[in-house]
């Protein structure tokens, strides 16, 4: 999964404002390379200077249209492209996928959806398998899945930000993760100042994964640097 969340992105669309929910979305899921565009122009530029794995494309975009701007594309990339457009005509449907496109989603969709649907696209092109669903320490089993914890013959229920933090930190296993990295993945890009959050967070997981929190085995602190999840019990 960390390789699939490595992927460049380029999205393109004309609206600064849906660029910024699609960008947030993205970056919250694990999802750091991410480029936006605004026009045809841009996107060519922005296609120009960094290779991207994905494109997400508008198509009605001020100096052309989306479908345009994927045969540009095409002539120097063979990455997947997803449409993403306020028409839903069968034919424009027709006409998109008939171009290469590898989906099309019509406006307004939800940010989960979009999720679902680019890491779908990126695991089938780059035969990506998904990362294990759960694993056990010292007895607790953490599952991805039902997103809790099974300790002492309880399932204890992981917050939305335990899960994203401990699944960050499984992804990079027996590896430091930086505190930035962490606040990166949990916050987004306005995380800025959220390390005392941070070390709450990190308290409340020990308290669900370790069977001494005060003496943790398994999620270390690597002093001034992040933390570290130690699996030696697979």
């Amino acid at each position: 999964m960390k390789e699939l969340k490595n992927k460049k992105i380029l999205i393109v669309d004309d609206e600064p404002e849906l660029l910024r929910v699609l960008s947030d979305a993205l970056y919250k899921d694990g999802f750091y390379n991410i480029y936006t565009a605004k026009t045809c122009a841009e996107a060519l530029k922005a296609a120009k200077e960094q290779s991207a794995s994905l494109y997400l494309l508008d198509v009605n975009l001020p100096d052309g249209d989306g479908f345009a701007l994927l045969e540009r594309l095409r002539e120097s990339s063979s990455a997947p492209a997803i449409f993403l457009t306020a028409r839903g005509e069968a034919d424009d449907r027709i006409k998109g996928l008939g171009l290469g496109a590898d989906d099309y989603i019509v406006k307004p969709f939800l940010a989960k959806e979009l999720i679902l649907r680019v890491t779908a696209v990126l695991k089938r092109v780059y035969k990506i398998e998904e990362a294990k669903a759960a694993f056990g320490i010292s007895g607790v089993t953490v599952d991805f899945e039902a997103g809790s914890v099974s300790k002492g013959g309880k399932e204890i229920p992981l917050t939305a930000k335990e899960y994203i933090l401990l699944k960050k930190l499984w992804e990079n296993k027996n590896k430091i993760v930086t505190n930035d990295a962490l606040c990166m993945a949990a916050w987004g890009e306005g995380y800025y100042g959220c390390e005392n959050t941070l070390m709450v967070h990190i308290r409340r997981l020990r308290k669900k994964i370790e069977l001494e929190p005060s003496k943790p085995k398994h999620l270390l602190t690597a002093k001034g640097l992040g933390y570290k999840l130690v699996i030696n019990d697979e």
